[in-house]
C-alpha cells in the first residue's frame, strides 16, 4: 500500500468517525500508518489502543 493510499484511507476513515461524533488523536493515526505499513502488527495496534484507552 503506498504512502498516498495510507493517507487516504485514514483521512476517509478519520472523516467518518467525526460523522459519528467522535474524533481520532494523531498518536492513534500513527499507529494506523504502522499497521497499514506491516511496521506493527495487530496485536500491537490493539496493545496500544488499549493502553490509551486504560483498560
Amino acid at each position: 500500500m503506498s504512502d498516498i493510499t495510507i493517507e487516504k484511507e485514514i483521512s476517509n476513515a478519520a472523516a467518518s468517525i467525526e460523522m459519528e461524533g467522535f474524533s481520532i488523536d494523531e498518536k492513534a493515526k500513527i499507529w494506523c500508518r504502522q499497521l497499514l505499513k506491516k511496521e506493527i502488527t495487530m496485536e500491537e495496534y490493539i496493545s496500544l489502543i488499549k493502553q490509551k484507552a486504560g483498560v
